[in-house]
Parts: structure tokens; sequence; C-alpha cells
């Protein structure tokens, strides 16, 4: 698995090293994809050129557009959406199946913004990346102190340079995550794109909602579904005025 070292923006700086930054943030938070001239941040390029804003702030940019969105918000399944998330702005893997289900609980209730905003605005990337490092593959190296797992997982999410990540709908990581046990390590050239056992798992979404009689009662709902079918279930839920309050596996 290649690594990436960080890349900084420092004052002063030239055209070529703040174009060289923008292709570096292009790369990490949009999961390495092709981008045409006119999906291009335009005025946040220009932003970040003349010092306007910081590279932590470009980052919120791109992972606020409608480039970011349509991929992986809306193309997406939502387990997905949250792993790359966490390798996209954190430069690592999910840790837990807590993690995943407070990110998809918040972006259930708060919305995409909330959801992104909630990465960069984290005490973890300002550690990590400060306001002027592009976020990096923090997981790619083995270290000391590091579990394996988060090796694993990181293989897992990112299988080199010729990776888009686009590409792969389903989710990579929602059975180890969930059972808390490690990635099976295969090779490069497997294919990632079907739902795979991983998404025949099943999950209890558990909602809280309102009875509307007298006198009103707040109830909560149990959902059992399988994994490939988050999505739509998500979407019900979210077009009523129920609470998502969590989402786990069932073993």
């Amino acid at each position: 698995m290649p690594t990436m070292t960080a890349m900084e923006l420092r004052t002063p700086r030239t055209q070529d090293e703040v174009q060289a930054i923008i292709r570096a943030v292009y790369k990490q938070v949009l999961g390495n994809p092709h981008i045409m001239e006119s999906e291009r941040l335009v005025t946040a390029e220009s932003q970040l050129a003349d010092g306007s804003i910081s590279v932590r702030e470009f980052v919120r940019a791109v992972g606020k557009s409608e480039f970011y969105r349509s991929r992986y918000f809306e193309k997406c399944a939502p387990y997905r959406f949250v792993e790359l998330n966490f390798k996209h702005f954190l430069g690592r893997p999910p840790q837990s199946q807590a993690e995943i289900s407070q990110h998809l609980v918040r972006c259930v209730a708060e919305g995409y913004d909330a959801e992104i905003d909630s990465y960069i605005d984290s005490e973890e990337y300002q550690s990590a990346f400060g306001e002027n490092i592009v976020p990096y593959n923090r997981g790619a190296k083995t270290e000391v102190g590091k579990s394996q797992v988060t090796y694993n997982r990181t293989f897992a999410l990112d299988r080199g340079p010729a990776q888009i990540d686009s590409a792969v709908k389903a989710s990579q990581l929602v059975y180890a995550v969930a059972t808390n046990s490690p990635n099976q390590v295969k090779p490069a050239d497997v294919n990632l794109g079907g739902s795979g056992e991983a998404n025949k798992k099943r999950f209890k979404i558990v909602v809280q909602g309102s009875k509307f009689d007298s006198p009103r009662r707040v109830s909560k709902t149990e959902y059992i579904v399988p994994g490939d079918r988050m999505t739509p279930q998500i979407q019900r839920i979210n077009r009523t005025s129920g609470k998502i309050v969590s989402i786990t596996e069932i073993v």
C-alpha cells in the first residue's frame, strides 16, 4: 500500500506550491477522481491562493461541494459514505460500531453539512493536520502501539493509486467494524464492487417518535434490516417525524 507524507502550505508560498496543495486536497478528499475544469471550486481555490482561507477551510469547501455530495452521499450506501468520510477527512478507518452509528445518526438528525463539519472541526483533525496540512493516509504504516486492525482496515479502504473511491458503492468495513473483527486482506485485483457477505448482515435501527394520542406518548420502534437495505430504510425514516437513536449490528 502506498504511503503519503504530509503536505503543508507555508507562507510565503509560490503559485506552484498552491497548485500542488490544491491537487493534493482534490486527490485525498474526492477519492482520486478525474476532475473536469467545470467541476473545480474556482472561488475556493482563489481564496486559498490569496490567503483568505486555510487549507482546512478549503478541505471543508471540497467536502461540501456538489461533486462530493453527489458521489458519496447520494450514490453510496450510508455505511460506505461514513467510512469514506473517515478516510478522506481523518486519514484513517472507523474504529468501532459506535463511531459509525454516531455519524449515521448525526447525518440523519442534523444533515449533510453537520456530518462533514464534525470531522473537520474535531480535535483529532486539528491535532493531526492543523490549519494548513492536507489530510493524508495516517493508517498506512504499522506503528508501535497501533492495533494491526487499523492497518488492515486502512488497506481495505485504500487499494492503491489506481483506485477511485466513488467506483465502490458498498461498504468495505461494515462486517469487520460491527463485529470488532479484523478484515481479511485480499489481493488488490479482487472485485470490490459487489455487495458481498458484509451487506447481508442484519442491523437494528432504533427510532424514537411520538404517539399521536392523548396523552401524548413518546415511543421507540425497532426496525431489523439487512445491510443492503439500510439506505431506503433510513430514507423512509427520515421522511417521517422519527429520530434515529442507534444503529447496531445483530450478531
